[in-house]
């Protein structure tokens, strides 16, 4: 099990308990996760700490000064 964090710009496009998929960029040194279509985005991971799921759940939302903040949980 993992979770993972994503930022979200706007209140109300993901619900607690939301089943969600996510698809995968690459940087010349990182990998990045988006929530599909393009809901929320994760912050950048070495290549070491690539993600081998692509459906998760989500467990959290919170919203704090810089904008709301989704966990999501894959197994």
């Amino acid at each position: 099990m993992r979770e993972m964090e994503f930022k979200m710009e706007r209140e109300g496009l993901l619900k607690e308990g939301q089943k969600v998929t996510v698809s995968e960029g690459l940087l010349p040194s990182n990998y990045y996760y988006t929530i599909d279509p393009s809901l929320a985005m994760s912050g950048n991971f070495p290549f070491s700490e690539r993600l081998t799921a692509r459906e998760g759940v989500v467990t959290a939302i919170r919203e704090l000064e810089r904008g709301f903040y989704v966990t999501v949980r894959f197994e």
